[in-house]
């Protein structure tokens, strides 16, 4: 089999609405939602902090990232923990998700480049549009979409 034939293994999760893959291998833990402490002046979109096993954490709430409306949790809201290069630095990062699906294989001929136009977000925060049946998946480009926010710091 070559490298071009090899499944990728992806997390899918919800976010208003809308159905996102990130790099399963990216992924620590899946958490239920943990209290999160507010940081003041901070990135919009990354502006709490949560404790994962006596770490501190930065949280990213994607839908402020994108542009979505941000809905108070629910029984499904979920945080996913996962290892990103964050400012030149590995670091792990908590993304607020409405709902978290599965792990599931997209095929590499099932992925199509972003489309220059059409899309809702910046086309940089995206590395393909996958096709699982019907229905499209968004992968994440989570070093672009995680550019300029802060690193952890503990």
């Amino acid at each position: 089999m070559s490298q071009k034939e090899v499944a990728h293994e992806v997390l899918t999760l919800e976010m208003q609405g809308e159905i996102f893959a990130i790099d399963a291998n990216r992924v620590r833990e899946i958490l239920d939602l943990v209290p999160v402490t507010e940081v003041p002046n901070s990135q919009p979109f990354v502006n709490g902090l949560v404790n994962v096993r006596g770490k501190v954490v930065p949280l990213a709430d994607l839908r402020l990232r994108f542009g979505m409306a941000t809905p108070p949790p629910t029984i499904d809201t979920r945080i996913v923990v996962i290892d990103a290069e964050v400012s030149g630095e590995a670091t792990a990062v908590g993304i607020l998700a409405d709902r978290v699906y599965e792990v599931t294989e997209i095929m590499p001929a099932a992925i199509e480049e972003t489309p220059r136009i059409g899309l809702k977000w910046h086309q940089e925060y995206i590395a393909g549009i996958g096709k699982r049946g019907s229905d499209f998946i968004i992968i994440l480009d989570m070093e672009q979409v995680l550019a300029g926010a802060p690193a952890a710091t503990h």
